[in-house]
């Protein structure tokens, strides 16, 4: 019995030590008592003495109580413990005889064609149970397989920082398809480790288990060995930078070995995988500028030969990473995407339109691929991304009936969907309806209801600092003038509504905001001549206002007043004033 508690102490320093050398520097561990934490399934309860060794032994159900005794009595005899919970709350215990079984096989795996059905299955499923089911039908898994399915279980599982559904971490499924991952670790390929080492941080597994730590320590000993394509490194990195944030130095081993190859010499797929692992989090502060510049030169001729996701995933790092110095990239991306306009899918082409409008770019063919392409997409789209098309056409100011028409006849059917829960996508697009000139009545009552603008109060995030707005609302400023202009637009252009009134404190007196202005602000070269020329003109400077604001929120560039007889008065006259 000793012999088996040192054994499994001296696994735990080695699993601290090989964490101490992945990172760079010890983790401060909490003081007290080692608790093992029990995990159920179908066979009862276990702890993670019940688990198996490295060795591939078992301890006893009863020796685990004895262990577990030994540690309390060690850490309460010295004061202090230098152990950790090696799992958190959502961490996964496995077990050798787990009622499930999975066989990892590299030698005699699953063909091309059945990985890729199997690949084509699992994007199929829509809940964790499909997954499931759909594992316990497959014999022979590879690596990547049995990855790409605890990814699939992250994509449907995660909500935020966290999992929908922590229990599916207690499913036998899962627990097997990890076991068996844990103990096959060493024989695993670059791409299956490395995949799978990502997607545990994706179910936000614990860093400290024994499954992390063994994913962890193997791929360290091939980082250390140079072996990994661009692709694996990425999603070695992607996975690191999970657990660690930026500065550890591992990611730093990472970046130091994608420095040392030619962008030029890259496949397309390895200059996406980098761009997405950049915009991760890793270029801050204008980190790894010199190889954006060598990726952006590639990616200008490379541009021809993207796919829709390329296209979007490379312009949404753009905008993630501010690239302003990379607009021949944008406008290159610009017109491949032209070709895949019926091709993206609804987030990529949200990526697309939000980068356009982030970097004030968009060209005639586009424009013409989109009136094309949008009448068939407006009632079958997600609410986000018809969201996204009507605000990018309002915001690159362009007129277009085929478009406007299309989203206004969609909006009215599918009303519904843009219901009080999304009210900062629904202000949106009724706002950008009203710029082109279009008028969704039937809706705009709900907006100017308490219920709705309670909600609205509740989701919105100011765009420039998060505080209480001086009218009492709690909104920022660009929302309640979005607002008070959806709700003037009404009363000027719809005098048969009689809905509800947008409440006094919603509104503002101005729209010409710091920031972000729902006007366009005068150029300047236009202003300074105008002002020139009426200098010229009426003899002094003080003959005309500038920057006046009317009743109506709106603000003139230039005012000139006239007194009856038309003469012109100085701008400080308020008696007298004929017309403005």
């Amino acid at each position: 019995m000793g012999l088996m508690s040192l054994g499994v102490m001296a696994q735990k320093l080695l699993n601290g030590a090989l964490l101490i050398r992945r990172f760079g520097r010890a983790r401060c561990l909490p003081a007290g008592p080692v608790r093992l934490l029990y995990v159920r399934n179908p066979a009862g309860a276990s702890c993670l003495g019940c688990q198996c060794s490295a060795a591939g032994g078992r301890i006893g159900r009863q020796d685990c109580q004895h262990l577990q005794v030994a540690c309390v009595r060690r850490s309460l005899g010295t004061g202090t413990s230098l152990a950790r919970e090696p799992f958190s709350s959502i961490s996964v215990g496995l077990h050798g005889d787990s009622g499930q079984h999975f066989l990892l096989s590299q030698v005699h795996g699953p063909t091309v064609a059945e990985e890729d059905a199997f690949q084509q299955r699992l994007q199929g499923c829509s809940s964790s149970r499909q997954v499931f089911t759909l594992l316990r039908s497959a014999g022979i898994m590879s690596d990547m397989m049995a990855a790409a399915a605890l990814h699939r279980v992250a994509d449907l599982e995660q909500a935020g920082n966290c999992l929908r559904d922590p229990g599916v971490l207690e499913k036998e499924t899962v627990r097997a398809l990890c076991f068996q991952l844990e103990q096959e670790s060493r024989r695993l390929t670059d791409a299956g480790l490395v995949s799978a080492l990502l997607a545990c941080t994706r179910l936000f597994l614990d860093p400290w288990s024994t499954l992390m730590v063994r994913l962890v320590s193997e791929s360290q000993e091939r980082l250390d060995r140079g072996v990994m394509t661009v692709e694996q490194l990425c999603t070695l990195g992607l996975a690191v930078m999970a657990m660690e944030g930026p500065d550890c130095m591992m990611l730093e081993q990472v970046m130091e070995q994608i420095q040392q190859q030619e962008p030029a010499q890259w496949s397309l797929p390895e200059l996406v995988a980098v761009y997405r692992f950049l915009q991760s989090g890793v270029a801050g502060n204008g980190k790894y500028q010199d190889l954006l510049n060598a990726m952006h030169t590639y990616a200008v001729t490379a541009s021809s030969r993207m796919n829709p996701a390329a296209v979007s995933g490379i312009l949404t790092t753009l905008v993630t990473l501010n690239q302003i110095q990379a607009m021949p990239l944008v406008i290159n991306l610009c017109k491949q995407a032209v070709r895949h306009v019926p091709h993206f899918s609804d987030e990529e082409l949200s990526g697309v339109l939000g980068a356009l409008m982030h970097f004030g770019h968009s060209d005639h063919y586009f424009v013409d691929a989109m009136e094309k392409y949008v009448p068939t997409m407006t009632f079958t789209s997600h609410p986000e991304t018809v969201t996204k098309v009507i605000q990018f056409f309002g915001r690159r100011n362009i007129l277009s009936p085929t478009v406007l028409d299309a989203i206004a006849e969609s909006f009215v059917y599918r009303a519904d969907e843009y219901s009080t829960s999304q009210p900062q996508t629904l202000l949106n697009l009724l706002h950008s309806c009203t710029l082109v000139e279009r008028f969704p009545v039937n809706f705009v009552s709900k907006v100017f209801g308490s219920y709705f603008l309670q909600q609205l109060q509740g989701t919105v995030v100011s765009h420039e600092h998060n505080c209480v707005s001086e009218h009492g609302s709690g909104l920022d400023r660009s929302v309640l003038a979005q607002l008070t202009q959806l709700y003037m637009t009404v009363k000027l252009e719809c005098p048969f509504y009689e809905g509800p009134r947008l409440p006094h404190k919603y509104q503002v007196k101005s729209f010409l905001l710091p920031g972000r202005s729902l006007e366009t602000p005068v150029d300047p070269h236009l202003y300074n001549s105008v002002k020139n020329g009426l200098v010229n003109l009426l003899g002094a400077r003080s003959y005309f206002g500038s920057k006046v604001l009317t009743s109506n929120c709106y603000t003139l560039d230039v005012e000139i007043k006239l007194d009856e007889e038309g003469f012109v008065l100085p701008a400080s006259h308020v008696d007298e004033v004929y017309k403005r």
